[in-house]
C-alpha cells in the first residue's frame, strides 16, 4: 500500500503494509539514525521527533503517523540549532556516544531543554530512566544534559538569573 509520510519536512509516499512499524520503513528508505533495539518502545535507539516529540519509531504502525511531523537526528543534526548545544554538553560531560543510543539521547536531551521549565537532576533522571546503553551511565548523561542547557543558554545570550 501506498502511504504518505512527512518526514524531515518532506513530503514522501512510502510502500509499506498499514501495520508495519515506522522504524522499519525509515530504515528501508535510507534513514538509519533509527535502530533496531528492543522492538518494545522502551530503549530509545529508534526515536524520532513525532510532532516535535521523542517517541519510539518501532511500536508506531506508519498508517497511524500519515498525517504527522516525523524528524529524523539525520534532519535534526543539520538544522537544529540546539543540536550543537547538545553535543557541546555531553563533550564537556564526557560522553562519548556509541552511535546505537544516539536518537534516543540527543532527542531526550531536546525535548528536556525545550519544556522551558526550570531543570533538576531529578526531572532529568525520571526522563532518561529508560535510555539504558553501556556508553554512557545516567549520572554523566545527566550532567551532559544540564550543561547541554548552559550551552544553549549561552548562545541565546540569555541570563539564568533572570
Amino acid at each position: 500500500m501506498k502511504i504518505p509520510l512527512t518526514v524531515n519536512e518532506q513530503q514522501i509516499i512510502v510502500e509499506a503494509d498499514c501495520d508495519e512499524p515506522l522504524l522499519t520503513v525509515l530504515r528501508r528508505n535510507k534513514i538509519i539514525s533509527v535502530k533496531k533495539g528492543c522492538t518494545e518502545g522502551r530503549c530509545g535507539a529508534c526515536t524520532v521527533l513525532l510532532n516535535n516529540k521523542p517517541v519510539p519509531s518501532c511500536i508506531l504502525a506508519v498508517a497511524a503517523v500519515r498525517t504527522d511531523s516525523i524528524i529524523t537526528l539525520e534532519y535534526f543534526s543539520k538544522k537544529n540549532p540546539l543540536y550543537t548545544d547538545i553535543l557541546t554538553g555531553f563533550e564537556q560531560a564526557g560522553i562519548h556516544l556509541c552511535g546505537y543510543c544516539n536518537a534516543g539521547k540527543i532527542f531526550a536531551a531536546y525535548d528536556i531543554i525545550s519544556s522551558n521549565r526550570a531543570l533538576t537532576r531529578e526531572i532529568i533522571r525520571k526522563e532518561t530512566a529508560h535510555l539504558i546503553c553501556q556508553c554512557t551511565d545516567q549520572d554523566t548523561l545527566i550532567n551532559g544534559i544540564l550543561l547541554a542547557a548552559n550551552a544553549q543558554i549561552k548562545r541565546n545570550g540569555r541570563n539564568t538569573n533572570g
